[in-house]
């Protein structure tokens, strides 16, 4: 990963993102979500890893609301992470993600999910068991959970409204 910084994204960078997330999912839908959540401003957190003054890696982490008990929690939800397909398995992936939860934790967030596989995101504290008490609509084997300190473990995941139209 030599040469590579991470950095938060700017609003200059927008067109960068939208190339790098189409080219790293092959196809617009994940790029489309990120432009709308920037739009509604749902972005909790953005950063982007570049390379020689090039986008190759992005991560965003939005505001998710977890309901129940007639309170509410902010949260977060990690969606998407991309790396651009000639950088990836170099490391950027990994290292924008670890960068993100230090943020985001200093930054007092207590719970943070992702939907993705469970053997990748493992890796940074990702766990199911802590996802199962949770009620969503993305409720499956790959809906996984992150606490620091306390946060709720039972409750309805309610996302961005821009994640009803994946």
């Amino acid at each position: 990963m030599s040469g590579v910084a991470i950095r938060t994204a700017q609003a200059a960078d927008r067109s960068a993102i939208q190339v790098l997330v189409e080219r790293a999912f092959r196809q617009p839908l994940e790029a489309d979500l990120v432009d709308r959540l920037a739009a509604d401003g749902d972005i909790v957190l953005e950063l982007v890893a570049e390379k020689d003054g090039d986008v190759v890696g992005h991560v965003l982490f939005s505001r998710l609301m977890v309901e129940g008990d007639g309170a509410s929690f902010a949260a977060v939800a990690l969606a998407p992470l991309g790396v651009d397909p000639d950088a990836q398995r170099t490391g950027i992936g990994v290292a924008l993600v670890e960068e993100a939860l230090r943020r985001l934790q200093a930054g007092g967030e207590k719970l943070s999910v992702v939907l993705g596989d469970p053997a990748y995101y493992s890796r940074f504290g990702y766990r199911r068991g802590p996802a199962e008490g949770f009620s969503s609509d993305y409720q499956c084997y790959a809906l996984q959970a992150l606490a620091w300190g306390e946060a709720p473990t039972t409750g309805r995941l309610v996302y961005a409204a821009a994640f009803a139209d994946l």
